[in-house]
């Protein structure tokens, strides 16, 4: 059967993993990509430096594999890359940085672009929760268009990031319903030819010219799983692998550690499970038989992520890269730092083993220190990316346990912002019951016990170690015809789970409080800027 490769980009650096038909673990690799912050709220990064980033982990992953590849999947954040009529870079840079044609998916500089979509009240906005979101793709294009015209002039072809690799890899034209569907309006529900594309929305924003020309953003549309070409002999030649293997179809990140994981525990039963994929930020992805539309949370979505499958998608602008921020700006945390790597530790263990000494039941030392988590907007279900974040409660220590109260209340903060995205899901109808966690927050203690109390769901954690890989992996298994769908992939590869068990009763009551609190928080927050607003610019 052979083995297959599941390659991440994600936003600090590309991984590769080579994985068995059990879902095996065989090989990894992984290599840093630079991010560029030219102005505040501008994130970009260099398609070539991703692509020699994909090359090195790739070959440090199949180091020693004696075994032949039978299919590659790729998966990656759901960044715009812009490409010329050769297929060279086009820069999206303010600057004219040449190099840069990469606008990442955290980049907010098109936020006024996305409230004029907004305010047209289109038909498809229905399908993304009512609205659009700056880290999509219709408002940094808009944006583009107006902001830099010379490089709209020139550039052949808009990609997703999953899509463009899926390209440099094949050669291939055909795009991942995945991205299309979740960050470019395209309705695949209708259809997989360029049907889906509502061509009066796109004249209505500013982007007709796309509608006369769709080769541009897609014109044609591959399912999760399936093969869209070989691999040409160039990127073989790069990869160290063979030509002609099959790739798959991409995926965006989050996707992929949902289709990592969803498959995990089949023996529980039919359990409504939500998949939070919690890294640099954070998705929640729910799956059901039919469309189920949430203010404020992405989707409906068909096709997706699997078959006929909808799904729906919440999420957090920063997750890890809260806690880190809310670390970093602390007196006591260089020290913190420092004594960790000294040890070989992360600096949360440190604090982990601080807040254990400072109270038998740590969860509730945040009685009077709170976080309100926006400190990058809020993704869902408010969606509003113009919201900021607050820490209350704060006095003038300075030590190590204040840092420690910053943490814990931090990752409180972030198991609140999941209650509200299910507690708004379940008001629409949609049914959660389990939450499966994956990503770099996985392997956080604290983040797992405090999601699993604050929401009062089981949370379900996956034993396999690169869950996003694998999902990745799975892709390159169906497009390889290792198994004949992406189902039959997750039940052969998902491996076992643990399972962390909400503990209730006084635990529950003081989450309780604790969630009354956020939610006023960001009543709060409104109601500042309402007074601000009031006293003109």
């Amino acid at each position: 059967m052979g083995v297959f490769i599941g390659i991440d980009v994600g936003t600090g650096s590309a991984r590769a993993g080579v994985f068995d038909a059990s879902g095996r673990l065989l090989g990894s690799g992984v290599a840093p990509i630079a991010a560029h912050w030219p102005r505040p709220d501008f994130a970009q990064q260099s398609s070539t430096d991703i692509w020699a980033a994909v090359v090195a982990a790739c070959r440090g992953a199949m180091a020693g594999i004696g075994v032949p590849v039978t299919g590659i999947g790729f998966d990656a954040t759901c960044s715009l890359v812009v490409a010329d009529a050769a297929g060279g870079p086009v820069s999206v840079c303010p600057d004219g940085t040449a190099a840069h044609d990469v606008m990442l998916w955290m980049d907010h500089r098109a936020i006024a672009d996305a409230e004029a979509i907004n305010a047209t009240g289109a038909a498809v906005l229905a399908h993304v929760g009512g609205v659009i979101s700056p880290e999509m793709q219709m408002p940094k294009l808009r944006w583009l268009k107006r902001e830099v015209p010379r490089a709209w002039a020139k550039a052949a072809r808009f990609w997703d990031l999953p899509d463009w690799l899926a390209h440099r890899a094949t050669g291939t034209e055909a795009r991942s319903l995945c991205s299309a569907v979740c960050k470019w309006t395209y309705l695949g529900h209708k259809g997989t030819a360029g049907e889906g594309w509502d061509k009066g929305f796109l004249a209505e924003i500013g982007l007709g010219d796309l509608a006369d020309d769709l080769p541009r953003i897609g014109a044609r549309f591959a399912a999760p799983g399936e093969a869209v070409g070989g691999l040409s002999a160039r990127a073989a030649a790069e990869l160290g692998l063979p030509a002609g293997t099959p790739v798959a179809s991409g995926m965006i990140d989050a996707y992929a550690g949902a289709l990592g994981t969803l498959g995990v525990a089949p023996e529980r039963g039919p359990e409504a499970r939500l998949a939070v994929i919690a890294g640099t930020s954070a998705c929640h992805i729910l799956t059901a038989p039919e469309a189920v539309f949430v203010p404020g949370v992405w989707g409906p979505y068909r096709s997706v992520l699997l078959g006929e499958v909808w799904a729906n998608e919440g999420g957090q602008s920063a997750a890890g890269a809260l806690i880190d921020a809310v670390l970093a700006r602390h007196a006591s945390f260089a020290g913190v730092r420092a004594e960790a790597e000294a040890r070989g530790l992360r600096p949360t263990d440190l604090l982990d083993a601080h807040l254990s000494a400072m109270a038998p039941e740590t969860a509730t030392l945040t009685r009077g220190r709170h976080v309100q988590p926006d400190f990058h907007g809020n993704r869902s279900p408010l969606a509003d990316p113009t919201r900021h974040g607050a820490i209350s409660g704060l006095t003038l220590a300075h030590d190590v346990g204040d840092l420690a109260l910053d943490y814990l209340a931090t990752v409180q903060a972030l198991a609140y912002g999941t209650r509200h995205i299910i507690t708004e899901m379940r008001r629409a109808g949609a049914a959660v019951d389990a939450i499966v966690v994956s990503g770099g927050l996985a392997k956080n203690a604290l983040y797992l016990r405090e999601t699993a109390d604050a929401t009062g769901c089981t949370v379900l954690v996956p034993a396999q170690a690169e869950p996003v890989l694998l999902g990745a992996a799975m892709l390159g298994a169906v497009a390889g015809g290792a198994f004949a769908d992406l189902p039959a992939a997750m039940a052969a590869m998902s491996g076992p789970v643990a399972a962390i068990t909400p503990r209730g009763g006084a635990i529950a009551a003081y989450h309780d409080a604790k969630y009354a609190v956020f939610r006023r928080m960001q009543d709060d927050f409104q109601a500042y800027a309402a007074l601000m607003a009031a006293a003109g610019e």
